[in-house]
C-alpha cells in the first residue's frame, strides 16, 4: 500500500499494523528467560487486533524456521526489547527528576500508561489516530487493565493540529514534560519530522525532556530496502502487508543537531552501545548491519 498525505489506518492495516508487530515483539521479548522488559499486556493486545500471523507468534503456535522469516522475527524481538527498555528508562528517569507530564506520540499499542510505576500526580497523554485510540481503549478494558497514572487520550492525526488538540485535553505548556518519539520518524516525510520537533519545542517548558532514535542519511530508503526480504518472507506466512512500502525516503536533518540548535541539551549513544548497556549484542547479518548506525537520543530543554 503506497502512502499518501491523507491515508489513515487501524491496528490491522498500513502503519497501524506495525504497532501490532511491535506489540508482538514486546510479547516475545517479555517471555524470554533473560528478559529485559516486562509488558504483561502486549500478547493480549495482539490477540485483540486479530492479525493471524502475529497471534500465532505470541501464542507459541508458530515455530520460526531458520530463514528470512525466522531471522526477521529474531531481529524484531531483539530490537524492540532494547528499544522498549530505553524508552522505559527514559520515562522513569524523567519521573524521578520531577517531570510529571508525559506525552507519547503515535502511541499505538504502547502500554506504558498501564505498566510503568509512575510517580503520584503523573498525567500521561497518548496521541494517535482516532481508530487506533478507540480500539486500544476497548482492548485494554477487555483485558481488565487500569492505568497507573492519569491517562488522557488525544485522538488526532499528527498531520493535523495536534498541539491544539493536546492543549484542549489539559496539557500545561508551563510545566516540564517528557516526550517520546518512538518508532515514528521513518513514517514521516523529512519536512514533517522538522515540523514535529518544532511543535514539541514550542510546547516544552524549560526542564522538559525528549527521547527518540535517529538514523542519518536516507533512512526511509535504507529501511525499506533492508526489510523487503523480511516482508516477503512474512507474506508467505499469511501477513500480506509489505511494510517496507510505508517509509518515507529523503535526506533528513540530523535530530542531534536540529534539537541542539533549538535550545535542547542533547545526548546520544550509538545502537551498539545501547545494546551493550543492556547486556545484548547487535545481530550481525545482511539485513541488520546497515541498521546498526542509528543513535538513541535524549535531550533536556534549557
Amino acid at each position: 500500500m503506497t502512502r499518501t498525505d491523507s491515508d489513515s489506518w487501524d491496528l490491522a492495516s498500513s502503519v497501524g499494523a506495525t504497532a501490532t508487530m511491535v506489540a508482538a515483539a514486546r510479547a516475545l521479548a517479555s517471555a524470554e528467560p533473560d528478559a529485559i522488559i516486562d509488558d504483561p499486556y502486549a500478547a493480549g493486545l495482539v490477540r485483540e487486533v486479530g492479525i493471524d500471523f502475529f497471534t500465532r507468534l505470541v501464542d507459541g503456535d508458530f515455530t520460526a524456521p531458520d530463514d528470512a522469516t525466522g531471522q526477521g522475527i529474531r531481529l524484531m524481538t531483539d530490537v524492540m526489547a532494547v528499544r522498549t527498555r530505553f524508552f522505559d528508562d527514559f520515562f522513569l528517569d524523567a519521573g524521578r527528576a520531577g517531570v510529571h507530564q508525559v506525552v507519547i506520540l503515535a502511541s499505538g499499542l504502547d502500554a506504558r500508561a498501564y505498566r510503568l510505576g509512575w510517580p503520584a500526580g503523573t498525567v500521561v497523554y497518548e496521541i494517535d489516530q482516532p481508530q487506533v485510540i478507540a480500539a486500544k481503549a476497548a482492548a485494554m478494558a477487555k483485558l481488565g487493565a487500569s492505568p497507573t497514572a492519569e491517562l488522557r487520550t488525544v485522538a488526532v492525526d499528527l498531520r493535523e493540529d495536534w498541539p491544539n488538540a493536546l492543549r484542549d485535553t489539559g496539557f500545561d505548556v508551563g510545566a516540564p514534560s517528557a516526550w517520546s518519539v518512538e518508532g515514528l520518524l521513518m513514517y514521516l516525510p523529512p519536512e514533517a519530522q522538522d515540523r514535529l520537533f518544532d511543535n514539541i519545542t514550542a510546547l516544552s517548558a524549560p526542564g522538559s525532556r525528549i527521547a527518540t532514535e535517529f538514523h542519518s542519511g536516507d533512512f526511509g530508503a535504507t529501511l525499506a530496502a533492508r526489510t523487503e526480504n523480511i516482508a516477503k518472507a512474512w507474506q508467505g506466512e499469511g501477513f500480506d502487508l509489505d511494510f517496507s512500502t510505508l517509509f518515507y525516503p529523503g535526506e533528513r536533518n540530523h535530530v542531534v543537531e536540529y534539537l541542539g540548535e533549538r535550545g535542547w541539551q542533547v545526548h546520544s549513544r550509538n545502537r551498539l552501545d545501547v545494546f551493550a548497556g543492556y547486556g545484548r549484542t547487535w545481530p550481525i547479518d545482511h539485513d541488520a548491519v546497515p541498521l546498526q548506525d542509528s543513535v538513541a537520543v535524549t535531550a533536556i530543554r534549557i
